[in-house]
């Protein structure tokens, strides 16, 4: 049997205080990102918290395979706004 490969241990994570927010969201927006969610195995919150903590760096979140998650997700749900749109929403 081969010996067992050893990975760097991480930290661990820094204590957060976590809050209740009511944010609205574009519908089709809100039903990609509950999709994505739930194909990774995490909650919305932590989604969009990753999601923020890269673009605070500007760093991108997701890996090729993801995109092409995404980019199925916004064709199920006929999502068709893009960054250009962002802050030019209107109700």
């Amino acid at each position: 049997m081969p010996p067992a490969k050893k990975t760097a241990a991480r930290p661990p994570a820094p204590p957060v205080e976590r809050i209740q927010t009511g944010v609205r969201l574009e519908k089709r927006l809100l039903k990609v990102l509950k999709g994505l969610a739930e194909s990774l195995d995490l909650s919305l919150g932590d989604l969009l918290e990753g999601i923020a903590l890269h673009a605070l760096e500007n760093k991108p979140p997701f890996s090729t395979a993801t995109l092409k998650k995404i980019s199925d997700l916004k064709r199920i749900y006929d999502l068709d706004l893009t960054a250009a749109d962002s802050h030019q929403l209107r109700e």
